[in-house]
């Protein structure tokens, strides 16, 4: 049964009866539906027959109805023995983060409590052997009973044909980014979400302290760390990075979805000096206390400078206007003459310099000897060692790559490969065609191998690709030969320009770009090979 056809009120199993299609994507559908068993709402996945891998979503949905943390969405069911193959796993109600940040960036303590709460989740994940390698906003809901959600784990990566040759390294990449999108309402990837991207520089994104005030340093580094942004051992695992944000200032997060946002800092108000109208009453007491004593209260309490005059309060909401004379003196009867506050206030003034000239006069003389600080008030800061900045590299050369298989080598790989770093994406660089996009098994990829003339810190590779389809991977090391490479990304190509991100930086000399498979044109072409990052 295609996914084309089914409808709503079919049922699956004899139990799981489809109510709503939540949306398509490559070949697969989700629907909100019913265990009619357990009444209880579910999430159904359901595939096309011609659907390439489904057995892979069914074992790993399989693997995932074994984890038992409750952060992580519970697998009740998968099976593709019948005519229709399908996942059913926990319908998940609530917020997800991409939707909190529509409003707003999150208050850091927050931000930190629910990536804390997501590695930890990922770290027991990682633990049972599964990743998810895809982790973007839309994976992380705020769920209506006030609990931390991370949706497809393991099935997601096979839906999307996602791997990693460190699956640790990548879902730190992931909860990094999405700790940077709630500090600062920016996704720093490329692509899975529809927040507006990250400031960067040479494809490099800012720091999150860059984008958005408040960000102490210390989460501020954590991110950094995920990122590969700077110079700071770079966290490994999930778990890694749960440690980290233990260490950090956590808020609490809110009972019900949607209320962990707080609008972005404003600048602190000028300070209101109080209102000079003789009517303008002061805050109201604290308690109902007669007038008169309130009056003894404050002159007892308060210096004599600082006495205002007699003013309109409020009290109880009736306005009471300063008494017309002064108090009776209390052993004559007769009226006491009012204190001169003019002298009151010029005496006060006087003691004010005289105490000021004596500090300064201290001051000076037990620093006569220091050295000036210029200005800085605590010596016991220095300020960070500025960080090297990101640019577009000169590459050295380029020259063809292959692994072929059984001896059979492309025809044309090694031709103008000068033409992917001479700055035009109109010239291309191409394979010979083949037979289908495996290389007609001849070959286990083809490409070019760039020579940056020596070891560079990369942070940023950009491919040209002039047509869609395929998959292109970028790898980087020390050897021409390949064979210490380490993989950075792969993706399909796109018919425009492909930004593999490098995070966190990696070294070498080598930056090889080849197809692991070839386009619907059965030709590999590369227009352009552009990178970024710091020289060593």
């Amino acid at each position: 049964m295609s996914t084309s056809v089914i409808e709503p009120g079919t049922r699956l199993a004899g139990r799981y009866r489809l109510e709503k299609r939540i949306n398509d994507s490559g070949g697969s559908a989700l629907w909100k539906a019913i265990d009619e068993i357990l009444a209880r709402a579910v999430a159904v996945r359901t595939f096309d027959p011609e659907f390439p891998r489904v057995g892979e979503v069914v074992t790993s949905a399989r693997a995932a109805s074994r984890l038992t943390d409750p952060r992580l969405t519970q697998v009740f069911d998968a099976d593709d023995s019948g005519e229709s193959a399908y996942v059913v796993s926990e319908w998940v109600v609530g917020e997800t983060l991409e939707q909190m940040l529509g409003k707003a960036p999150l208050e850091p303590g927050r931000a930190a409590t629910l990536l804390y709460e997501a590695a930890e989740a990922l770290a027991a994940a990682h633990a049972a052997g599964l990743a998810h390698l895809c982790l973007t906003p839309r994976d992380l809901v705020w769920t209506t009973g006030g609990t931390v959600k991370i949706l497809g784990i393991a099935t997601d990566a096979v839906l999307g044909d996602r791997y990693a040759d460190d699956p640790a390294a990548e879902d730190v990449r992931g909860l990094g980014r999405m700790l940077y999108a709630a500090l600062t309402a920016h996704w720093p990837g490329d692509e899975g979400s529809d927040l507006p991207p990250a400031p960067a520089i040479g494809g490099v994104p800012q720091a999150p302290r860059q984008v958005q005030a408040g960000i102490s340093h210390a989460v501020d580094a954590i991110v950094c760390r995920c990122l590969g942004l700077g110079e700071a051992e770079a966290l490994a695992t999930p778990a890694d990075l749960a440690k980290a944000l233990r260490g950090v200032p956590r808020t609490p997060l809110p009972l019900f979805a949607g209320l962990g946002n707080s609008p972005p800092p404003a600048p602190r108000p000028a300070p209101v000096a109080p209102p000079a109208h003789k009517h303008a009453p002061p805050p109201p007491p604290a308690a109902p206390v007669p007038a008169r004593q309130r009056q003894r209260q404050h002159a007892a309490t308060r210096p004599a400078a600082q006495i205002p005059e007699p003013r309109a309060r409020a009290d109880h909401g009736n306005t009471i206007p300063p008494a017309p004379t002064a108090p009776a003196d209390a052993t004559t009867g007769m009226p006491r003459r009012p204190a001169n506050r003019a002298l009151l206030g010029v005496a006060a003034a006087a003691l004010t310099v005289i105490v000021g000239l004596g500090a300064w006069a201290l001051t000076d003389k037990s620093s006569g000897n220091k050295p000036k600080t210029g200005g800085v008030t605590d010596q016991t800061k220095t300020s960070a060692p500025p960080k090297p900045t990101v640019s577009k590299l000169t590459v050295q050369n380029a020259d063809g790559f292959e692994k072929p298989i059984g001896g059979h080598h492309d025809q044309a790989f090694q031709r103008d490969t000068g033409l992917v770093i001479d700055g035009k994406p109109s010239t291309l660089w191409q394979t010979q065609s083949y037979a289908d996009t495996d290389f007609g098994n001849y070959s286990k990829g083809i490409g070019v191998m760039l020579n940056m003339g020596r070891p560079v810190k990369v942070s940023a590779v950009k491919v040209y690709t002039p047509e869609a389809g395929g998959a292109l991977q970028v790898k980087i090391g020390n050897s021409p030969s390949g064979a210490d490479m380490r993989p950075v990304d792969r993706q399909p190509g796109t018919g425009g320009e492909l930004t593999y991100s490098v995070n966190p930086q990696v070294s070498g000399q080598y930056i090889l770009v080849w197809f692991t498979k070839l386009p619907s044109s059965l030709k590999g072409k590369i227009g352009e090979v552009a990178v970024y990052g710091t020289a060593r």
